[in-house]
Formats: structure tokens, C-alpha cells, sequence
């Protein structure tokens, strides 16, 4: 995607440094952040300067890459199994990550440079089944489409393109009236910060709700179709999301408005059978405490935005049960929620 005129990709590496945007500084701040050795991705993974399912997956996977070529001590074996670990202890939900670390880990036992190669095919292919995704999905669209998605689910998440964003991009290229209703998504208000400044970049036309006002939207026949991306995704098409999502597939149902999930097959766990079974992350409760902006000298500042001695509890992501969700969007068609429809797209 293009940013001021220049063409970007989310996350890439160049030599032993990895480099993406600083996702934490957006929307007032666009700026491009260097790890120079695995541990620095590491901090960025946690720290959520990249983030998203796709972009987690590619850092994760250069991060591996970044081990193989800089860990030369005796013990050199054990230590790259150290970083793997370190690697995956990162983000515990997200399934793109384990995805990744695998295989480059075994690429890299082969030899380094196999390593570097398949971090880099990782990265690649996550934007090419991006790509295929908006392909699919646009196809839901008519000429005059009213969308609602929630979280940043476009190529800040991914290394280009996105998943849920990614068919609403096309359609816009296509000449088609789409409008995005942008969800908040607090705590970290991914929507309202990365999303919206996506979709302006763009030039689509959108505007941020609160994530408390998708039930009056839909009560009133304004949103024509949900669509947010996954983090992992059950045999059985349980999928884990930001939180909130859940929210949204279950008023979507009341409503009767379509509720799609958009994610590469690289997000599916079959080893996973339910939700039940998937890992949710818990993050820090600054981040619902507290809130970081920029005043009007463009300096960043952070404030107490609740009650002081009060805690909060912040679950990252949400699972969904498959009996909410219409249809899952990936770069191999769109496919039912189910575990023969699944089982099929996997073996095909």
C-alpha cells in the first residue's frame, strides 16, 4: 500500500535487521522501527509495534530467521530452540505465529540461508493470499454496500492488502459504492487509530463508531454485511478474534445481517478441535486504564481515563462459535463454518 506517494509493506527484512512500521505511533506519527536482532522482534511482537494476524506471522518468522543468522555460540542448537521459544511466548493466540516459526525453524536446521528463504516465502505468501482474499470477498458486494468491521483487519495486520479490508479495497478500485462503518475496538482503539487511517489513505468513505452503537446501526437496516478478520481459527470454524467480535456475530445473527471472518488458511489450527481449546492472551490493564494521544504540539502524552485505584481486566481476543458465522473468506474461496467444510478447503 502506498503511504504519501511511496509504496510500503507492513514488515520486511533486509540483511539481519527487521523493519516494519511503528503501528503504535499511528495515526499521528509514521514512522519505521529496526530490530536489529531476534530479541528486538520479539519486544516489538509484545509491545504490539507490529500487530495483526498476517504481520505477527512474518515478523515472527524473519525473527527465526534472525536467530539462525546471528546465534554462533558452542551451544548453538540449544540456544536457536531458546529463541523459538522466546518467539512463540510472544503473542499466544495468534496461530500465523506458530505457523511461521515452524517452518522456518525447520528450514533453518537444514541450513541458514533455507532459513532466510522461507521467512522471506512466508511474508510473500501472506501477501498473495491477501490479495485472493479481496478477490473472494468483493464478490459479496453489490454496487452499494454499507459495511461494519471491527479491529484493524487491513494491510497495517498483514504484510499488504489485508483480509476484512482487503475485498473492501478492490470493490472501492472496482467503482463500487462501498461505506465502512469503523468500529472503536477499545481498549487500543485499533479501529479508530489504524483502520481509519487506512481507509482515508484510500480514499474510501467511512466514518469511526463507538463500539457500543453496531446494535443500533443494524436495528435501523444501515450495515448490509460484518466482516473481520481471525486470529485462529478451530477445526470445527470456532474463531478467535479481537474482543468484541463475538459481540458483533451475535447481534449480527439477531439482525440477520451477514457475519464473515476473512483469514488466509495459514490461521486455521486443526489441531485445535473448539474454541474452548484456544489460548486467550491477556494483556496489561494500562491499556484500559489509561490512554495515549498527542496534544497540539504534536507531542505524545498518556492519561488516567479511569476511576484511580480501580484494576481492569483485559482479555485480548474473544472466540466466536461457528453457529454465528455465514461464511470464512480465504485465499482459496469462501467456505462454511464447519468442520467438513474446513476439513476440505485444508486438503484441497
Amino acid at each position: 500500500m502506498k503511504v504519501e506517494g511511496k509504496t510500503y509493506k507492513t514488515v520486511w527484512m533486509e540483511g539481519t535487521s527487521v523493519f516494519m512500521i511503528q503501528q503504535n505511533l499511528l495515526p499521528f506519527q509514521f514512522k519505521i522501527h529496526e530490530c536489529k536482532t531476534y530479541w528486538d522482534t520479539c519486544i516489538a511482537i509484545t509491545d504490539m509495534v507490529v500487530r495483526g494476524a498476517g504481520a505477527i506471522g512474518a515478523a515472527a518468522g524473519f525473527a527465526m530467521a534472525q536467530a539462525f543468522l546471528t546465534i554462533n555460540t558452542k551451544e548453538r542448537l540449544k540456544m536457536i530452540r531458546e529463541a523459538r521459544s522466546d518467539i512463540e511466548n510472544t503473542r499466544p493466540t495468534a496461530r500465523n505465529l506458530f505457523y511461521a516459526v515452524d517452518r522456518v525453524y525447520r528450514a533453518g536446521l537444514e541450513h541458514t540461508e533455507k532459513a532466510v528463504e522461507e521467512a522471506f516465502a512466508v511474508a510473500r505468501e501472506d501477501e498473495e493470499n491477501s490479495k485472493a482474499i479481496g478477490v473472494f470477498g468483493s464478490t459479496l458486494f453489490g454496487e452499494k454496500t454499507n459495511i461494519l468491521t471491527h479491529c484493524n483487519a487491513g494491510w497495517l495486520a498483514f504484510v499488504d492488502y489485508g483480509t476484512a479490508l482487503a475485498p473492501v479495497y478492490l470493490a472501492h478500485e472496482q467503482g463500487k459504492k462501498v461505506f465502512v462503518y469503523v468500529d472503536e475496538t477499545r481498549p487500543r482503539a485499533q479501529g479508530g487509530r489504524l483502520t481509519a487511517w487506512e481507509l482515508k489513505n484510500a480514499d474510501v468513505p467511512h466514518v469511526i463508531i463507538p463500539d457500543n452503537a453496531a446494535a443500533t446501526l443494524m436495528a435501523q437496516g444501515k450495515i448490509d454485511v460484518v466482516i473481520t478478520g481471525a486470529d485462529r481459527i478451530a477445526s470445527n470454524g470456532d474463531t478467535a478474534n479481537k474482543i468484541g467480535t463475538l459481540d458483533r456475530a451475535i447481534l449480527a445473527k439477531e439482525f440477520g445481517v451477514p457475519f464473515y471472518i476473512a483469514a488466509p488458511t495459514s490461521t486455521f489450527d486443526m489441531e485445535c478441535n473448539t474454541g474452548k481449546e484456544i489460548p486467550i492472551e491477556k494483556r496489561s490493564q494500562d491499556e484500559v486504564l489509561f490512554q495515549t494521544g498527542v496534544d497540539d504540539n504534536g507531542n505524545r502524552v498518556k492519561i488516567r481515563v479511569c476511576s484511580p485505584g480501580s484494576g481492569a481486566f483485559n482479555p485480548a481476543f474473544d472466540v466466536t462459535p461457528a453457529q454465528y458465522i455465514t461464511g470464512i473468506i480465504t485465499e482459496k474461496g469462501i467456505v462454511k463454518a464447519d468442520k467438513l467444510s474446513i476439513q476440505k478447503l485444508m486438503e484441497s
